[in-house]
C-alpha cells in the first residue's frame, strides 16, 4: 500500500475514533444538561406545542393561549385577561424574554413538562403531559379596588387575610399589558424596548415591569413606629400604650446637637404615651424609644415581623426589607422613625399590620392556594402555611387599640369605614440627597367587620400629581387602603 495513503487512512481512523469518543462523552456526561438547556430549540418547540395551563383568580382564568401570530416552529403564545390589573400576580411568559413571577415559578406545570403531569409512558418517551393550573388567593374585588384607586400614581399596595396569610391583592402602578410582549414579532420587540427603557428616544423610566408591591423596598417612615412600639411593650420598657413616656420635645439625637422635631409643632408630644405618640406621629417619642431600647432590641423585633429575611417567598421571591445592624446611637434614633437605612416593601408593612390584627401571630403570606393537574387533582396545597408568634396577645391588643385611635382621632382619618373597625398608621418618608426627593406617602392598616372578618392593607405612593407640601400618608395612601379594606370586608 502506498505509504501516503496508509498515513492518511491512519489519521482518518484516529479522527473518527476521537469523534466517536467525543460524542459518547457528550451524551453520557453532558447529555441531560444539554437536553434540558433553555438554549435547546427543541425544548422551546415542545413547550409551545400545545395551549398552556392557566393562572386562576376566584375560579376564572386570567391567562390563556392562542396560535402564534407569526407562525413558525413555536405554535402557541400566552394571552392575558385584564393584563395590567393582574401583571403583578402573573408576571409574563414570553417566547423571547422568558417567564417571570408565577408564570416562571410554575412554568413546568403550566406547559405540561412537570413529571407529575405525565403518564408512565410519557416519562419513557419524553412526551409533554397535559398542562396543569395554578389557583391564586387573589380576591378580584380587592385587586381591582387597589388598582383603580392608585390610578396614575406611582405606587403599590398589598392586602392580606390575617387569619390565614392569604394575599388578597398585590397591586403595582404603573403597570403593563403582558400580552404585548409574549410573541417574537416586531411589535412585541418594540413594546419590550419601551417597557425596559432600551429606546432612548421613547423610553419609559417609570419601570412598569417592576413589581413594587414585592420588589421595591423604600424608607417606611412613620409606619415603622409600630415596630418600635411593639418592641417597647414586649421589652417592658413601658407596660401600657397609655403610660406616659420620658420624651423631651424636641429630642436631641444622642452624641449630636441635632434636634428630632415633630411635623405638627402644636401636638402634645412631650412625654406622650404610645397611644398619643402614634396618634400624632411624634418623632421625639419614637426616636428616644429606639435609642433607649438599643439597635439590637429593635432589630430583633423587626426581624420577627420579617425584616432582614432574604428568602421571603410568597411564592414569588420578595425583596429583603432592611433594618441596619451597625448604627451609632444617633442613627438608631433615626431608625426609630423609619429613616436612616431602614427600608420596607408594601408586603412587609402589610405583614406588620397582619400580625397585630391576628393577635400577635404572623402566618406566612402566600398568593397561591393550590397547584392542580389538568383534571383538577391537587399536586400541591398551601392551605396550612407556617406561623410564628411576633408579640404577645396583650401587646397586639394594645397596638390595635392605639391604631384605632390614629384613625378615629388622629392622622389616619381618611381610612374610616362606616360600620367597621379600622386601625392604621400613616407615614411620610423622606429620601434622596438632603431629602430632595418627593416624600413617599405610606399607610398600613387593618380593618374588621361586624362578623369578625379581618384584612390587613399597606399602601405606598411613591409619586403623584400632588404638590410636595400636600404629600401625606393620610391624604394619598389612606383612601386607597380604605377602598381595598371595604372591598375585602363587604
Amino acid at each position: 500500500m502506498n505509504r501516503t495513503i496508509k498515513r492518511a487512512g491512519t489519521v482518518t481512523l484516529l479522527l473518527v475514533i476521537a469523534l466517536l469518543a467525543r460524542v459518547t462523552w457528550v451524551q453520557m456526561v453532558h447529555g441531560e444538561a444539554l437536553a434540558d438547556s433553555d438554549k435547546n430549540r427543541r425544548n422551546a418547540m415542545e413547550r409551545y406545542s400545545q395551549p398552556f395551563g392557566d393562572i386562576i383568580v376566584a375560579g376564572d382564568p386570567v391567562t390563556g393561549s392562542k396560535p402564534t401570530d407569526e407562525g413558525g416552529d413555536l405554535k402557541y403564545q400566552r394571552t392575558y385577561t385584564d393584563g395590567p390589573l393582574y401583571a403583578p400576580v402573573t408576571g409574563f411568559g414570553s417566547q423571547v424574554r422568558g417567564w417571570t413571577q408565577l408564570e416562571g415559578i410554575y412554568r413546568d406545570v403550566l406547559d405540561g413538562s412537570d413529571d407529575r403531569l405525565k403518564s408512565p409512558l410519557d416519562l419513557v418517551t419524553g412526551k409533554q403531559g397535559k398542562p396543569g393550573n395554578v389557583l391564586t388567593t387573589i380576591d378580584p374585588d380587592v385587586q381591582r379596588a387597589g388598582y383603580r384607586a392608585l390610578g396614575h400614581k406611582k405606587g403599590a399596595a398589598v392586602a392580606i387575610d390575617p387569619s390565614n396569610g392569604k394575599i388578597l391583592g398585590t397591586v403595582s402602578t404603573p403597570s403593563f399589558d403582558p400580552s404585548k410582549i409574549t410573541g417574537g414579532g416586531e411589535d412585541d420587540a418594540a413594546a419590550w424596548k419601551k417597557l425596559s427603557a432600551e429606546d432612548d428616544g421613547d423610553k419609559d423610566d417609570t419601570k412598569p415591569t417592576l413589581n413594587r408591591a414585592l420588589r421595591q423596598p423604600v424608607p417606611p417612615g412613620s409606619t415603622f413606629k409600630l415596630v418600635v412600639a411593639a418592641a417597647a411593650l414586649e421589652d417592658g420598657l413601658y407596660s401600657s400604650v397609655d403610660e406616659r413616656t420620658h420624651s423631651p420635645d424636641p429630642y436631641t439625637l444622642k452624641g449630636t446637637s441635632t434636634p428630632l422635631e415633630n411635623e405638627n409643632k402644636s401636638a402634645p408630644c412631650k412625654n406622650a404615651s404610645l397611644r398619643t405618640a402614634l396618634r400624632y406621629s411624634c418623632n421625639n417619642v419614637f426616636g428616644k424609644l429606639a435609642t433607649d431600647l438599643g439597635k439590637d432590641r429593635v432589630r430583633e423585633q423587626a426581624e420577627k415581623f420579617g425584616f432582614n429575611d432574604s428568602k421571603q417567598d410568597v411564592p414569588v421571591r420578595a425583596a429583603e426589607s432592611h433594618f441596619p445592624t451597625s448604627m451609632d446611637e444617633a442613627q438608631t434614633g433615626l431608625s426609630g422613625i423609619g429613616q436612616f437605612e431602614v427600608t420596607a416593601t408594601p408586603l412587609q408593612m402589610a405583614m406588620v399590620s397582619q400580625a397585630i390584627a391576628a393577635g400577635g401571630e404572623l402566618t406566612d403570606p402566600h398568593m397561591v392556594s393550590q397547584v392542580q393537574d389538568s383534571g383538577g387533582g391537587t399536586l400541591q396545597s398551601f392551605d396550612d402555611p407556617d406561623a410564628h408568634r411576633v408579640m404577645s396577645e396583650d401587646t397586639a391588643r394594645q397596638l390595635r387599640s392605639a391604631m384605632q385611635t390614629v384613625v378615629d382621632e388622629g392622622t389616619g382619618s381618611n381610612a374610616k369605614i362606616p360600620g367597621m373597625t379600622v386601625g392604621g398608621k400613616t407615614g411620610t418618608a423622606q429620601h434622596g440627597v438632603d431629602n430632595s426627593g418627593t416624600p413617599y406617602a405610606w399607610f398600613t392598616s387593618y380593618g374588621e367587620n361586624a362578623d369578625g372578618k379581618q384584612v390587613a392593607v399597606a399602601v405606598v405612593v411613591e409619586d403623584s400629581d400632588a404638590a410636595r407640601a400636600e404629600v401625606s400618608g393620610n391624604g394619598l395612601a389612606a383612601p386607597i387602603a380604605k377602598k381595598m379594606m371595604a372591598a375585602a370586608l363587604r
